[in-house]
């Protein structure tokens, strides 16, 4: 496998700061970097991002991920593994990413049930994640970035 190009945030250096900037304010919403490493797992597997679906099982595992609950992930509703928190940011993920599936994308009952478990300030942490998790999948499918787990131990 060959990717199309190189990252584009590699290419173009003035960006990397910038989505760096995003990711670290994300991670200070609040959310459990457990939590937020399962949205980024779910979310790639929807998108079809093989490169960030690698990364993200890798930084769910050091986050304290068990192997059981990343087996599970795309499953998540069916299994007994996860917090009801942690259910409700998940179906936050799948109903922002797959907005074009419905007339409307984010039902009130899907944001009131992640209200329910997660303060503004949680919310914003997870609502950027979310995009950010879009953002990068966007990126390395379209320009066909590989999965190489040589680079990333």
């Amino acid at each position: 496998m060959q990717g199309r190009m190189r990252n584009p945030a590699l290419i173009i250096p003035e960006a990397m700061p910038a989505i760096l900037g995003v990711v670290k304010a994300a991670k200070k919403g609040g959310v459990p970097e457990s939590t937020l490493e399962l949205v980024h797992l779910r979310v790639s597997q929807i998108n079809g991002c093989g490169y960030c679906v690698d990364i993200g099982v890798r930084n769910a595992k050091k986050a304290g991920q068990s192997d059981e609950r990343l087996f599970a992930v795309a499953a998540w509703r069916d299994t007994p593994y996860f917090t009801d928190a942690e259910r409700a940011a998940l179906a936050l993920s799948e109903y922002a990413t797959r907005l074009a599936d419905r007339s409307d994308p984010v039902p009130d009952a899907v944001w009131d049930e992640a209200a329910r478990h997660f303060d503004e300030q949680q919310l914003a942490s997870l609502v950027l994640w979310i995009g950010l998790t879009n953002f990068f999948n966007r990126v390395n499918v379209t320009t066909k970035q590989v999965a190489d787990a040589a680079s990333w131990s």
